[in-house]
């Protein structure tokens, strides 16, 4: 193909280093399909969901879509999930939002993007739930003698940031309440439901305090996230 030849040829010194490094790499992956985990995501191309948990292809089933929602009536992610926690047997479904994200900013200043817009009514109700939490968020710095341009570009950073946290714990919570997990439960299958966040300037994960393994545990999992501080508490 004509117009990506670099892409070809990356992928040709992939292949060729996962051979030179496990020669039955491709037979084993082709055998079997068998992972653990479920990964919701962002679709932002900074987050390379295997990456930043150090899993190989195989090793983790994988949902992306602009500012990781799970709605109950996306049938993309609600396929995924179904085909992973019936088919698979995954034992543990993460959302993952990260710091910094181009879709909740956008929700959050309410621009005019087109289609989109549609799809970020869903982090806009995010924010309206919370709007207090988000609109408080302090910016954290400790430095006082910063430019008035620069604080408020810090404040507004503070409550995309908190919004991305929120964001993330609620769409782990419609994972809770989604008829796929809620059968599974009731089953007595084996799953967990945890939310996490990415931070862009470290590459590190920070656990956002909700797991939850069945329907009695959403509600307090739920809590417990919001009073949670996952800035003290990198994975």
């Amino acid at each position: 193909m004509q117009d990506l030849p670099e892409l070809f040829e990356n992928n040709r010194r992939w292949a060729a280093r996962c051979v030179a490094a496990q020669p039955d790499f491709f037979d084993s992956l082709k055998a079997q399909q068998a992972p653990e985990y479920v990964w919701i995501g962002c679709s932002d191309s900074r987050v390379p969901a295997n990456e930043i948990v150090g899993l190989r292809p195989g090793e983790l089933f994988v949902h992306r879509n602009v500012a990781n929602v799970v709605v109950h009536s996306d049938l993309n992610c609600l396929s995924v999930l179904q085909y992973a926690v019936d088919v698979l047997r995954v034992r543990h479904i993460i959302v993952c939002g990260h710091y910094g994200c181009g879709g909740v900013r956008a929700a959050l200043e309410g621009g005019k993007l087109g289609l989109i817009d549609n799809w970020l009514r869903h982090v806009q109700d995010v924010h309206a739930q919370y709007r207090m939490e988000v609109d408080n968020a302090a910016p954290s710095t400790n430095s006082g003698a910063l430019a008035s341009s620069t604080s408020a570009g810090q404040a507004l950073e503070a409550r995309v940031n908190r919004l991305c946290e929120l964001n993330a714990i609620e769409q782990a919570v419609n994972v809770c309440k989604s008829t796929v997990v809620q059968d599974a439960w009731d089953r007595g299958q084996p799953l967990s439901v945890h939310a996490v966040v990415y931070a862009l300037d470290d590459g590190r994960l920070r656990d956002l305090g909700f797991t939850v393994t069945s329907q009695r545990e959403l509600r307090p999992g739920q809590v417990t996230a919001l009073n949670a501080r996952p800035q003290l508490r990198s994975v």
